[in-house]
């Protein structure tokens, strides 16, 4: 099974930035523990601050993997690029966020790519990236109805 984790804007920055919100855990250092817990999983990872290339990853990988682990930071709020990508391509995609959404900003409360996913997982902080890779991997387990 091959999973591609895509990050969007700023999540470059986790263990930096607000920690008081994101926590202080570096991302490389989660990935490393993603990995090691996932043996049978290969994990691919892909960040970027630009929509055009979250998109281009999107399309680049979404007829070849498995599934698509998503936290597309502030785009998820106003990007209908990404997810009309999401939709164009065969490998289901979950929906993550580090915080839960729904206690933040009014505006953080809207997802414009969440009809694009099959699922949303968010508020669990970096674990939300795993009960996302589970999900992926309990939904390739499970026949199709």
């Amino acid at each position: 099974m091959r999973i591609q984790i895509i990050n969007g804007p700023n999540l470059n920055l986790l263990g930096v930035r607000e920690p008081e919100i994101y926590g202080k855990r570096a991302w490389e250092d989660y990935l490393k523990e993603l990995r090691a817990r996932f043996p049978k999983v290969r994990i691919d990872y892909f960040q970027s601050n630009l929509e055009g290339e979250i998109i281009n990853k999107i399309q680049e990988i979404g007829f070849d993997r498995d599934g698509i682990v998503i936290n597309a930071g502030a785009y998820t709020h106003t990007s209908i690029a990404i997810l009309d990508a999401l939709k164009s391509v065969n490998a289901p995609a979950v929906e993550v966020h580090i915080t839960n959404v729904y206690q933040r900003e009014v505006f953080r409360r809207r997802s414009i790519i969440s009809p694009g996913c099959v699922g949303f997982i968010g508020g669990f902080g970096l674990d939300s990236y795993r009960l996302a890779i589970e999900a992926l991997v309990d939904s390739t387990k499970q026949p199709t109805p």
